[in-house]
Parts: structure tokens; sequence; C-alpha cells
């Protein structure tokens, strides 16, 4: 049970926003700079050797297939293949599976394009089922809800770097003979009942941008235990092309597939960062751990949940507060909070997906409704109404949402966490309620 705090009057700060002093005036360190980014001498020599090399594409280099290896050792997995952003790794899941146009696979409507985009580019139908009102990652008796005799797939999106119940939905999966797909874009290193995300479904995937737990940049990793899976997605990242066959002096494309080859500078810099990849997460959980001690006791605000099966990485900072116990709506707490020095955001920039009017017309390719009207389909036979994933709709609506997200990342030191927890309790005591 968490200690009561009395908040008197004469206790509360007056807020940045209404003329205050603010709690930071320094720049914060944030994923987007150098502020909050790991990035030095480990980069750079790595980078200096392909220049010095001439050889910046992965078929003549070296460090594209070096990071291959050693994510693959790092992760425990037979084969890896890196592309050139996370969406390229979705994709090459998908394009590795046998699906068929007007197959559906399932998955969360918070999550980014890059998610979805995929399904819709190899002729897939994108069918969304709700999330868990803690974690917002997939509810697994949701999901099964959404299963249909056209599901062939699951996408399960380890949101905010906390991961899935990924047994309960193996266990769905099982049940109904559909392939699993891991979204690890915000949570490598994470783990579920001991294991690492990416590596307990068929196939997982990595996102390698600006924002997330390591970068390049842009860049993405797809992992797979299942040698014919993995050798499906490294073909459909190179143009369906083998390169020992073309080597041969033969030209053979066996499967479609796009050009999604990282370069080797990217993987210079991914092989710098990996390396580097468990110092920042235990930092992200430091950070984590001292903003929760901090906030422990404020009035209405709930930090992020803690699990014996569950061990984050702390994409961002989650805060839940309690409209119960505090007079506030969360466009107004994120505003005073940003007035307070404190970079705070949306949990999700937008309406849930199904939403959203390319959704809402079915008008994907051009002024077609493929693929929803494709393969037996009609148009409406996918439901994309208002109501679908109320939980998520929540979530995603300024007037309704009580959550909101703070910084997390390599950057922060123990001063920035205090600050910010201290932030959120100097809004927090402002907009108390008072007692009954």
């Amino acid at each position: 049970m968490r200690e009561k705090r009395s908040v008197t009057p004469s206790t509360i700060q007056r807020l940045a926003i209404d003329g205050g002093t603010p709690v930071r005036s320094r720049p914060f360190p944030t994923i987007n700079d150098a502020l909050g980014r790991r990035l030095g001498a480990e980069e750079l020599t790595l980078l200096t050797e392909v220049i010095q090399s001439g050889q910046l594409n992965r078929n003549s280099g070296t460090k594209v297939a070096a990071l291959e290896r050693v994510w693959a050792e790092a992760f425990g997995v037979g084969r890896t293949v890196a592309s050139t952003s996370g969406t390229a790794a979705i994709h090459a899941a998908l394009g590795a599976l046998p699906l068929t146009p007007g197959d559906e696979v399932i998955t969360t409507p918070i999550t980014d394009w890059g998610t979805v985009g995929p399904i819709l580019a190899q002729g897939c139908i994108p069918v969304f089922a709700d999330v868990d009102p803690r974690t917002y990652c997939l509810d697994p008796k949701q999901v099964e809800r959404r299963v249909t005799g056209r599901t062939r797939a699951i996408i399960a999106v380890h949101l905010l770097g906390f991961p899935c119940d990924v047994d309960a939905l193996l266990d769905v999966a099982r049940r109904h003979d559909l392939f699993v797909i891991e979204d690890c874009a915000q949570a490598m290193l994470a783990r579920w009942r001991g294991r690492l995300v990416g590596t307990m479904g068929d196939l997982g995937c990595f996102s390698l941008q600006q924002s997330k737990v390591i970068t390049t940049g842009d860049g993405g990793i797809t992992i797979a235990n299942d040698e014919n899976l993995a050798a499906r997605a490294a073909l459909f990242a190179d143009k369906g092309w083998p390169r020992a066959v073309r080597q041969e002096g033969r030209r053979e494309h066996r499967t479609f597939g796009l050009n999604y080859r990282m370069t080797e500078l990217q993987g210079a810099v991914g092989l710098a960062q990996l390396a580097k990849a468990p110092s920042f997460v235990a930092h992200r959980r430091r950070v984590a751990g001292l903003v929760s001690e901090r906030l422990r006791g404020v009035p209405g605000i709930i930090t992020p949940p803690l699990s014996d099966e569950a061990d984050p990485v702390y994409w961002f900072y989650l805060v839940t507060f309690d409209p119960a116990v505090l007079s506030v709506d969360q466009p107004t707490f994120i505003r005073t909070l940003r007035a307070e020095g404190i970079p705070a955001n949306h949990v999700h920039s937008g309406e849930v997906l199904y939403l959203q009017e390319l959704f809402r017309r079915k008008q994907v390719f051009g002024t077609s409704h493929y693929p929803f009207d494709y393969a037996g389909r009609r148009v409406d036979d996918v439901d994309y109404r208002r109501g679908l994933c109320p939980v998520a709709e929540e979530l995603t609506d300024p007037s309704r949402s009580r959550s909101f997200l703070l910084p997390c990342n390599e950057g922060m030191s123990d001063d920035d966490a205090v600050e910010m927890a201290d932030a959120v309790r100097k809004v927090a005591e402002h907009y108390a309620r008072s007692p009954a």
C-alpha cells in the first residue's frame, strides 16, 4: 500500500504555466540529439574502416554480415537478416510467410504505420484487437475474438518497451494454426518470463531508428530460428535473389522481394551500438526505478506496472493518472509539464489506426478497394467502426486518456530523473481534488 501524503495550499508550488518558477530550465536529454544518445569513438572507428575500404554496400563489405552474426549470437537464434528500417524488418518477416492476398493478420491499433503498412503491401487485411488497460499491449483474449477462417498471423507489438503476454498469444496461435511475428521495435532486450522478446514467436523484428533503444539512424533486424523462414526473409530483403547463385554467373529471382539491404555505414554503427545495448537498457531501468521511487505516494499518479513475469526496457516512461483524484485532463497535464521544462508526450500521436481516414475509406492503392474486396470478400466484411477497441480508443482520445509519456534514455542522469519526478509531483499536487 502506498503511503499517504497530505497536501495543503502552503505546500503547493505555483505552476510555471501560471508564472511560477519551472522545475527545470536547461535542455532535457532526448533521443533526438547528442544529449540523450551515446554515439562516439566506437562508431567513428568502425565508420572510418568502412570509408577507407571503399565498400559501402553490404554485398562487398563485412560490417552488415558481422552485425547479423553478432546479433544472432546475442539473441541465441539461428539467423538474422539486416534491413533498412523496422518497417522493412516486418515486411521481410511477412514476406517469409505463406500469405495470400485477402488473408487476415491480427495486430494492435496502437502502433506505428511500420507494423500495418507491410500487411497491406502483401495484399492482406489488418484486423485490430484491443489492448490490456495497464500495459497497452495486445490482450490475448481480444485477439482470439478476432480470429476467423481467414486469419493467418498475429503481429504482437511490445509497446513502450513492455513485453506482451507472449505465452498466451502463442497458445491462441497454436490452437488456430497461426504464425506469430513479434514487433520488438520499442523493446530490444526486454524479457518475458526470462526469455528475450523476439525469440519466442516465429519471427522477431527490431528497429534501429533514431528513437529506438539503439540506433543507426534507420535500420531493421529480422530474426528467426526456422531456417526456411529465415532464408525466405533474407530473399525477400534482397529482391528474391540468392547471392550465391548470382555469383556463379546465373541471375535468378526465386521469390518476390524488394531491395531492403542495409548499408555498411549502418552496419558499422549498429555493431558499435549493439555492444552498448546492455548498458543502455540497464541505465533506462535505473532511471525508471528512480522516477517510480520518487513518485511513490504522489496523489493520483500510477507508475508503470511491475510484474514478476515481465522485465521491460522503458522505451519511454508511462505515467497514468486517476481522474477521481486529480482534476485535470491529459492535454492540460502534458502542457503544464512542458512549462515545467519536462518534454512530456502523448502515448500515441493520433486516433487508433482503424479510425484514420485511409482505413475508413478502405482505399490504399489508388481508387481501388484492394485488398478489402479481393478473393471473394466484400468491402464491408472488415469492421473498422468506432467502439471496436474501447481501451485503445480511450487511450488515444485526449479528452478521455489518462496516460502520457516521459523521456527515458541513456543520456539521463539521476538529477534528470529526480527533476522529472518532482515536476510530475508538483503538477499532481496542484490539481489534487480536495477531500470530500
